[in-house]
C-alpha cells in the first residue's frame, strides 16, 4: 500500500505534541490535585518529576528497542502505555496512585517519542523534504509546550483536573486505529551482539530516583536523618553501578567514549541545568498565580502564554544567528536574557500587576532558555562520529529531561521550606507563600548563573544552514 509520506508525519506529529503537552498541561492543575488528592506540599512535585524522570531515564532504552523491535512496533506499545496511564491518572484517589500512573505515562513516552523520529527519518529521504518535516516535528512539539498550559485551564475550568489526563485517551485510540494505515512497518536486520542494556537504563534511573527522593525528604526529615542519607548515599551507589555496566556493556545506552567530546561534556551540563531552571520556574509560578494571585487555572494558563509566544521567536531567531554570530556568542547572550528573567520574576509581589511584575520576566525567560538551547544542542552533536549522532542526541535530550527533576527536587524543597519558616515567624499564609516563591527562583537563578559560567567553555562554532535546521528540529 502507497502510503502519503504527510501523513505519516502527521501521525507521529501528533504523538510527539501530547508527548510534549503532559509536561506543560498538568502544571495550572497542580492547585486543584494537591487540594482534591492531599498532597503535601514537598510531594507535589513528584507529579512533574516522576513524568520526567522516567521519560529522560529511559529515553535511551527506547530508542534501543526501536532499533532492535522495529520503531513502528515500539511507538504502537510506547502510545497504548502512555493512554492506558493517562487513563489511569485520570482516576487516581490518591498521591501515590498518581505519581505511579505519571511514571508509566512518562516510560509510555520514552518509548515512543525516539521510535515516532526513526520512522520520520527513514520515511523521508536526507536534505530539503526531511528538514521540512523536522522543521514541522520540531515545531508541534513546541508548540505542544506552549498551548499545553491554555489547553490545561481550559479543562480544569470547565471539567476537571482530571480532564487534563484523560484528554489524551480518545487522541490515543485514534491514533492506534488509523497507524497501521499511515505508518510503514520498518525492520532492520540485527546484529547478534546489539542488546537491549535493561539494566544500565533501570540503575540510571532508579539510582536518580533515589537522590531526587531523598532531596525532597530532606526538608520534612533533615539532611543527616538516616532515611535522607540513604537514599541520597543509595542513589550514588546505583549511579556509580550505572556507570559501570555501560563501560564493561558491548552495546551500552550511553556510550562512555561520547564524554571524551568536551563539546557533547558541556552541551550536557548545560541542558540539564536549563532544564532545571525551567521546571522550577514553571511549577513555582504556576502555583504562585493560582494560590497567591487568585487567578483561576484558565488565567494562570493565559498569563503564561506570552512566553511561549517569545519561546518560539528566540527559537527562530537563534535558529538564524548561530551560523552569524557563532553557537557559544548565542548561547551566552540566552543564557545571560534568562538570567534577568528570573530575577525579574523574583521581584514579584503578591499583588502587583501582571503587566509590570510579571510579564516582562517570562518574556525574557522564554526567549532566552530557547535561545540557550538551540545552540547548545547543535554543539553537542558537533564533534561525535555521524553513526553516533542519535546517541548523542539521546544523551543531551536526558539530561534535560534528568536535570529538571533534580532541579525541580532541589528547589521545591528549600522554597517549602521557606514556606514553613516564614509561617513559623508569624507571616500570613499569602506571605509566606510569596518568600517561597522568591527564595525558589532565587535557586533557579542559581542554576542560570552556572550556566552562564559553563557557556565561557562551550566551542566557539557556525554551523551552516541546513546543518542547524536538521540538528535543532531533531533536538
Amino acid at each position: 500500500m502507497r502510503r502519503s509520506p504527510w501523513a505519516t508525519l502527521t501521525v507521529l506529529a501528533l504523538a510527539q505534541f501530547i508527548v510534549v503537552l503532559d509536561v506543560t498541561i498538568v502544571n495550572v492543575a497542580l492547585p486543584h490535585i494537591q487540594t482534591d488528592l492531599g498532597f503535601a506540599p514537598e510531594s507535589l512535585q513528584w507529579v512533574i518529576s516522576a513524568y520526567t524522570l522516567l521519560f529522560g531515564g529511559f529515553l535511551l532504552l527506547g530508542g534501543r528497542a526501536a532499533d532492535l523491535l522495529g520503531p513502528r512496533r515500539v511507538f504502537i506499545a510506547g502510545l497504548v502505555l502512555f493512554g492506558a496511564a493517562s487513563l489511569v491518572a485520570g482516576l487516581a484517589d490518591s498521591p501515590g496512585f498518581l505519581i505511579g500512573a505519571r511514571a508509566v505515562q512518562g516510560l509510555g513516552g520514552a518509548l515512543l517519542s525516539p521510535a515516532a523520529l526513526a520512522i520520520l527519518t527513514v520515511t523521508f529521504a536526507h536534505g530539503r523534504e526531511r528538514n521540512i518535516a523536522l522543521g514541522v516535528w520540531g515545531g508541534l512539539a513546541g508548540l505542544g509546550g506552549t498551548l499545553g498550559v491554555v489547553a490545561g485551564g481550559l479543562l480544569v475550568d470547565s471539567l476537571s483536573w482530571r480532564w487534563v489526563f484523560f484528554v489524551n485517551v480518545p487522541i490515543v485510540i485514534g491514533l492506534v486505529a488509523i497507524l497501521p494505515r499511515y505508518v510503514q512497518d520498518i525492520r532492520h536486520g540485527l546484529d547478534g551482539a546489539r542488546t537491549f542494556d535493561a539494566a544500565g537504563a533501570l540503575l540510571g534511573t532508579a539510582g536518580l530516583l533515589s537522590v531526587v527522593f531523598g532531596v525532597v525528604r530532606a526538608e520534612p526529615s533533615g539532611w543527616g536523618s538516616l532515611e535522607v542519607l540513604s537514599f541520597l548515599i543509595g542513589g550514588v551507589a546505583l549511579l556509580v553501578a550505572f556507570v559501570a555496566v555501560e563501560a564493561r556493556s558491548a552495546a551500552p545506552l550511553v556510550p562512555l567514549r561520547l564524554f571524551r567530546s568536551r563539546a557533547l561534556g558541556v552541551s550536557s551540563a548545560a541542558l540539564a541545568l536549563n532544564g532545571a531552571a525551567f521546571l522550577s520556574m514553571f511549577f513555582l509560578t504556576a502555583i504562585y498565580l493560582q494560590q497567591v494571585r487568585g487567578d483561576s487555572a484558565l488565567e494562570a494558563g493565559l498569563h503564561f502564554l506570552p512566553m511561549g509566544a517569545t519561546a518560539i521567536f528566540g527559537a527562530v531567531l537563534a535558529s538564524q544567528l548561530v551560523h552569524r554570530l557563532g553557537t557559544r556568542t548565542v548561547q551566552l547572550a540566552g543564557a545571560t536574557i534568562g538570567l534577568v528573567g528570573l530575577l525579574l520574576l523574583g521581584q514579584a509581589g503578591a499583588d502587583g500587576s501582571y503587566t509590570s511584575e510579571l510579564l516582562p520576566g517570562l518574556l525574557l525567560f522564554g526567549f532566552g532558555i530557547v535561545s540557550l538551547s538551540v545552540p547548545a544542542q547543535i554543539v553537542a552533536v558537533s564533534d561525535v562520529a555521524n553513526h553516533e549522532a542519535g546517541a548523542a542526541s539521546g544523551v543531551v535530550n536526558a539530561f534535560f529531561q534528568v536535570g529538571g527533576a533534580l532541579g525541580l527536587g532541589i528547589v521545591t524543597t528549600l522554597s517549602t521550606t521557606r514556606v514553613g519558616d516564614a509561617l513559623a515567624e508569624g507571616a500570613s499564609q499569602q506571605q509566606a507563600l510569596v518568600e517561597g516563591f522568591h527564595r525558589g527562583l532565587l535557586v533557579a537563578a542559581a542554576f542560570a548563573v552556572a550556566n552562564v559560567l559553563l557557556t565561557l567553555a562551550s566551542p566557539q562554532l557556525r554551523p551552516d544552514a541546513a546543518r542547524v535546521s536538521e540538528v535543532a528540529a531533531v533536538a
